[in-house]
């Protein structure tokens, strides 16, 4: 069996694909999955070429990442993710800005789509290192988009949320006055803040 996979399954690039095989085994057989271990500090470089091979085969499916349709378009995105994963983690940093690109969409969607990560919004940075890291510590469970969407899910719960205030709101005792002509700054603390009559 072993030599069959290692003959026969392979990636884009020619690496056996342990993704895909993985990907056929019911689930409690997934969890027990132990791969090799990965090079701790790969040595980065950038080959574009990797990227390209990958990007090829799935040209006209590029599209799952804005607005997959069903439940094999959200398959491809995965494969298509999983493979620009594997070239990242093995050090090629042209596979991994791809990726950020690409689910730099998929991001934009969720966040309008499910409440539960819409308290991410205004939180660029956060979101990109936690994408690295996901790309960083990915193994083989199946979805990396549900493994991305599951960490976002888990490491908001303790964001605030960004609450939009509007200074040309109305003021409430006088409807000619926006809240932009009551901003101050404290002389002391150098503070700005909403000046208040009361």
């Amino acid at each position: 069996m072993y030599r069959f996979i290692w003959k026969n399954i392979r990636t884009e690039t020619g690496t056996v694909d342990w993704d895909r095989v993985t990907y056929a085994i019911e689930w409690k057989f997934q969890r027990r999955w132990a791969p090799g271990r990965l090079k701790k500090n790969p040595v980065p470089y950038e080959d574009a070429t990797e990227v390209e091979v990958v990007m090829n085969k799935y040209q006209e499916k590029i599209y799952v990442f804005v607005a997959p349709a069903d439940l094999n378009d959200r398959r491809t995105r995965d494969i298509i993710s999983i493979s620009l994963v594997r070239l990242a983690q093995n050090g090629n940093l042209s596979a991994k800005q791809e990726l950020m690109k690409l689910l730099g969409y998929t991001i934009s969607d969720w966040l309008e789509r499910f409440y539960c990560l819409s308290r991410w919004q205004g939180y660029d940075d956060k979101l990109r290192e936690n994408l690295e890291r996901c790309i960083r510590r990915y193994r083989y469970t199946g979805s990396f988009a549900m493994y991305f969407f599951r960490t976002l899910q888990y490491a908001g719960r303790g964001i605030r949320p960004f609450y939009a205030y509007s200074l040309d709101k109305p003021v409430a005792y006088d409807a000619e006055k926006r809240m932009i002509d009551n901003v101050v700054q404290d002389a002391e603390t150098g503070e700005i803040q909403i000046y208040n009559r009361s």
